[in-house]
């Protein structure tokens, strides 16, 4: 039977006191088919022919030169701001509403992260970033690199982030880690700047088990990124380094895994978006206080996590009363990233604003968004969510 990206995954409904959970793998008889064929063909060693052919099919897809197969989005992370020369020391501007995977990557180079606050889409706020520039080009301290992040796979405005950093001479390496799929404009997202990290772990709009890519025009980042993470051997016979590296190469299993998985990204993307339409039809549209999350962000995004942001004063409740219900019903929900700078871990580091990030984080939730739920699972959701709306204020006050 010839391999295909038609074939659909094998959803599962949950059983009614089954827990529903944010974004599963979605894997089927696609995926056992090619990971098969990789293992009968012998190829379990770290690097083969399927890792050499998901490189290629994944740059086709984002419409890059090159794309390195890694451990993790955070290893394709740490490989590009070295790769940009970033060293101990620099300054690195990033976002500070992200998961902790952006900040912690560029210490590993013994960096230090600046955080920079978000507009109302939770992605770097252009207006800002162009005052930080100017501020540490005042003090003689040009950052050594800028990392926009594409939250919840929309992407961040590179019509106005790419001319400012052109304008301070500042390299920029896109946190793509959630948007892979999305687009900005015509242009693919993980295709803007210098290059930009994707995530292929578990719970992302597609999967490698765990797993990611760094994305480059550059050839000779994408060759320092793929000789360092091959921990920076020397091409000659014998076992010689001239430099420290890392165990960061992506396996030919996980790769083999991820090319079935690449062909059936688009349907998957589909699939998540029908689900966030529900949402906005049966939860968002017909009650007060309550909105779509990152709804103003003019671009088509993958739909990775779908979230809501509750109103208080109008709505009566709290992101947190009602992820509290939906917890107590077997649903998984989270609350937006908590801000880099509100992290205990870098609360010494440099912060630009803050109050819109805090804001989101205090008033969104993300809600079940996998490819992999079934329709059922998700009438179970938008019911629960309804019945919660619908009860007088004491009852769920008493949510435990």
């Amino acid at each position: 039977m010839p391999l295909s990206g038609t074939t659909p995954s094998s959803q599962r409904t949950a059983s009614a006191d089954e827990r529903i959970l944010l974004s599963t793998p979605d894997v089927g008889p696609v995926e056992e088919e090619f990971l098969l064929r990789a293992f009968r063909g012998g190829w379990i060693a770290p690097i083969g022919p399927d890792l050499r052919a998901f490189e290629d099919e994944l740059a086709a897809e984002v419409g890059v030169r090159h794309a390195v197969g890694l451990s993790s989005g955070t290893a394709a992370l740490h490989m590009g701001l070295l790769g940009l020369g970033v060293r101990p020391g620099d300054a690195v501007v990033t976002s500070t509403m992200t998961f902790a995977a952006t900040a912690n990557a560029i210490t590993y180079c013994g960096a230090r992260p600046h955080f920079v606050d978000c507009a109302s889409d939770g992605n770097m706020d252009p207006a800002l970033l162009h005052r930080v520039l100017k501020e540490l080009a005042a003090e003689g301290r040009a950052p050594a690199a800028i990392v926009p992040v594409d939250l919840l796979g929309r992407p961040a405005d590179y019509g106005r982030i790419l001319p400012i950093a052109a304008e301070f001479e500042v390299p920029v390496l896109i946190d793509a880690a959630e948007s892979l799929g999305s687009a900005y404009g015509q242009e693919p997202c993980g295709s803007f700047g210098q290059a930009a990290a994707v995530s292929f772990n578990g719970n992302k709009i597609m999967t490698t088990s765990g797993g990611g890519a760094l994305l480059t025009d550059d050839d000779r980042l994408a060759e320092y990124a793929a000789y360092l993470s091959a921990q920076a051997r020397e091409p000659v016979a014998h076992y010689e380094h001239r430099e420290i590296g890392f165990n960061y190469r992506l396996s030919n299993l996980l790769a083999a895994l991820g090319r079935a998985q690449l062909t059936r990204l688009h349907g998957m993307i589909d699939r998540r978006r029908a689900i966030r339409q529900r949402y906005d039809d049966s939860i968002v549209s017909p009650w007060e206080g309550i909105t779509l999350f990152g709804a103003d962000n003019p671009h088509r995004d993958n739909a990775w996590l779908s979230a809501i942001l509750v109103d208080e004063q109008r709505a009566g409740f709290s992101a947190g009363d009602l992820g509290a219900w939906l917890a107590a019903h077997s649903i998984e929900t989270r609350s937006l990233w908590k801000p880099m700078h509100l992290q205990p871990v870098f609360t010494a580091a440099p912060m630009h604003g803050g109050q819109v990030s805090e804001f989101l984080f205090a008033s969104g939730l993300t809600m079940p968004s996998g490819s992999a739920l079934s329709e059922t699972d998700v009438d179970r959701i938008i019911e629960t969510v309804i019945d919660f709306i619908s009860c007088p204020k004491p009852q769920f006050d008493r949510i435990a």
